[in-house]
């Protein structure tokens, strides 16, 4: 399991007075309202930065970093990402996971039989869709439906399927 959940995008700065623009990466945009620091990854190594300030501005988030007062001081961070702790992640219902979670873990049938890995998390107006990439190297896309997904293991990294007639 992941120990860092990205959150969000450094995308540009905003004004002059060391706030960036922010596209977020987390279903609930809301949530920075009540974070106190995020984790930026530098490319060599995680810099916890406080948070000064949060706004909302059309799809992004504008945030403000204490100690960084101008364009000048925040401009290096643009197009890097921001993370926060599990401890600090939204909390989930029992049959919600974090994609990061998600990604990797092996897929087996009902039967226990090996069907593949699961490789991504296409996020639709409905459902999930589940992309399992399988031993043959073909793809099956697996509505993420009750009817479908059995169980999930996140500890052991095993999803138990039921595929539907013609997937």
């Amino acid at each position: 399991m992941e120990d860092k959940l990205q959150v969000g995008i450094l995308s540009s700065t905003h004004g002059v007075h060391g706030e960036m623009k922010v596209f977020p990466t987390t279903d609930d945009v809301r949530r920075f309202k009540g974070l106190k620091s995020v984790l930026l990854d530098s490319g060599s190594g995680f810099v916890n930065l406080d948070i000064e300030g949060v706004k909302f501005f059309k799809q992004f988030v504008i945030i403000k970093f204490r100690g960084y007062d101008s364009i000048n001081d925040i401009e290096k961070y643009k197009g890097m990402s921001i993370y926060v702790t599990r401890e600090n992640a939204v909390k989930l219902d029992s049959d919600e996971y974090f994609i990061a979670d998600l990604i990797g873990m092996d897929v087996i049938d009902e039967d226990g039989d090996p069907i593949g890995k699961l490789t991504d998390v296409i996020e639709t107006g409905a459902n999930d869709v589940y992309v399992i990439k399988r031993g043959d190297g073909g793809e099956l896309l697996l509505p993420a439906i009750k009817q479908c997904i059995l169980s999930v293991d996140t500890a052991g990294n095993i999803m138990r399927v039921h595929v539907l007639e013609g997937l």
